[in-house]
């Protein structure tokens, strides 16, 4: 069964829309070493929702990891570990959102509470992994 991430985008930086006019992309720009792990652990056939930071802060569209994650070619290098330092995967659009779901409607549902859910507790976390059942609330509430 594919793990489900979500990804942040400030869409005026690249969008949604962008992701669907270009048919794929590399998904890159990420520097925070705990959204870095994440980003290892993605395997081609996973979900990535793609959400809207800034001022729209929702859910923009469903895309497909389609590559294992490698080094982002701007940023090579490892870490300390040996690892990959800045890895990147590349994504393609599957869906956009049928209805708007905010992060303000997230916040205000209990149920997506569930199992730590990174959107709601950590709000800085540019990627994360989404548990089954917030995946569920999400892809009924934004129409996925």
């Amino acid at each position: 069964m594919p793990t489900t991430w979500l990804c942040k985008t400030e869409p005026d930086d690249y969008s949604y829309d962008d992701l669907a006019r270009d048919g794929k992309t590399v998904w890159d720009g990420v520097n925070n070493p705990a959204a870095n792990i994440n980003i290892r652990a993605m395997k081609p056939g996973d979900h990535a929702l793609i959400y809207h930071t800034g001022n729209e802060k929702r859910i923009a569209g469903l895309a497909r990891v389609v590559s294992a994650p490698y080094e982002d070619p701007k940023h090579p290098g490892l870490n300390g570990k040996g690892e990959i330092a800045r890895p990147v995967v590349d994504l393609e659009p599957v869906r956009p959102a049928k209805k708007d779901l905010t992060l303000a409607d997230i916040k205000a549902d209990p149920r997506f509470e569930i199992d730590g859910f990174e959107l709601v507790r950590l709000a800085r976390l540019s990627v994360m992994p989404v548990p089954p059942e917030a995946w569920k609330l999400i892809k009924a509430g934004a129409g996925l």
